[in-house]
């Protein structure tokens, strides 16, 4: 009996991933959700973070989304996303300064200051720093 199931994960720019996997584990909306062979079918939104795939035969990949959507059918995972790198390709030293940045940032507040788009730049920063801790585990 088959215990795999297919999974895709598209960027806007390209196919990231395609490939058997066990199990699959992303940050929702609602929460970390994870989905394996039999799972009811699903749409949900995801929010920026990493993604974890158990590929088969136990070996583990870790990608970075910048959100999106994830849908399960029957034996197929399609997660589709505006940004979607694998996590080593996440470049430490210019999440940290972004973090850096949204936080002085935030603190400096000006007339022209957006807090909108800073309190996003910290958010996305932050999910790539978390999907590369995740790699590093």
């Amino acid at each position: 009996m088959a215990t795999t199931m297919q999974c895709d994960i598209v960027s806007a720019e390209k196919s990231i991933f395609t490939g058997a996997v066990e199990m699959v584990v992303a940050a929702g909306s609602l929460g970390d959700l994870g989905i394996s062979y039999g799972h009811a079918p699903l749409l949900t939104a995801l929010i920026p973070g990493p993604v974890r795939l158990i590929l088969e035969g136990g070996e583990e990949e870790v990608f970075y989304v910048s959100g999106g959507f994830l849908e399960v059918q029957k034996d197929v995972v399609t997660l589709l996303t505006d940004t979607a790198m694998r996590a080593e390709d996440v470049d430490e030293s210019a999440a940290l300064k972004a973090v850096e940045d949204a936080e002085k940032a935030m603190s400096n507040q000006n007339s022209e200051f957006d807090y909108g788009t800073a309190a996003a730049q910290l958010a996305e920063a932050a999910a790539q720093l978390r999907a590369l801790k995740q790699m590093k585990k």
